[in-house]
């Protein structure tokens, strides 16, 4: 009971650590979280902190897991839920892409992007996360065209070419780049939306 109880606070103890991790990322930017930085929000020591992540890196990518945890939830719900496909795309685009500029989230996204090519745990953690999005936009396809509301179509090749579309406004979106911001974002993802899936 004792060691149930033990892992239970260290489970606790991690959720907080990730979710200041994400609040200092959206305040300060990722430049400025360093393990010292992070401690001393929370209260406690470095060494602390990396007990249970053992490199910031590490913390990084269980925080991405963590975010992407409650996306993946709130895409559980709305893929269950009972409107149109065109109206299901469309809100699976408003969930994907950033919420604006320094989304935290965005943010992990591409700085953790550029550590992939030379560390393999990372890529496959990363590949695990992109694999669910596409699952999910396959079905969310595959159904639209058995209902009818769809043109039939190669749907794991155009789940693909929307998402790298999607991955590309979200980029532009979170850099705070000119003219890119997330309504831009939204209905440039709804165009384009529309031109790659065919409508019945």
């Amino acid at each position: 009971m004792a060691g149930a109880a033990r892992r239970r606070d260290g489970q606790i103890a991690q959720e907080r650590m990730l979710e200041e991790a994400m609040a200092a990322i959206a305040e300060d930017g990722l430049a400025a979280l360093t393990m010292s930085a992070l401690a001393e929000r929370l209260g406690t020591s470095g060494g602390h902190i990396l007990y249970y992540f053992g490199s910031k890196d590490r913390l990084l990518l269980e925080a991405l897991r963590w975010s992407e945890t409650q996306l993946g939830l709130e895409r559980a719900a709305l893929m269950g839920r009972r409107v149109t496909a065109h109206r299901k795309l469309a809100l699976f685009a408003e969930l994907y892409l950033p919420r604006g500029p320094r989304d935290p989230r965005w943010t992990l996204w591409i700085e953790l992007w550029a550590r992939t090519a030379s560390n393999e745990p990372l890529r496959t953690a990363q590949q695990e996360i992109d694999d669910g999005w596409q699952r999910d936009l396959e079905a969310l396809l595959a159904k639209g065209v058995a209902q009818g509301r769809f043109a039939a179509m190669d749907v794991p090749g155009r789940a693909s070419e929307l998402l790298a579309l999607l991955d590309g406004l979200s980029t532009r979106v979170v850099l705070g780049q000119r003219g890119a911001d997330r309504a831009v974002a939204l209905e440039r993802a709804r165009s384009a939306a529309a031109a790659l899936i065919p409508h019945l």
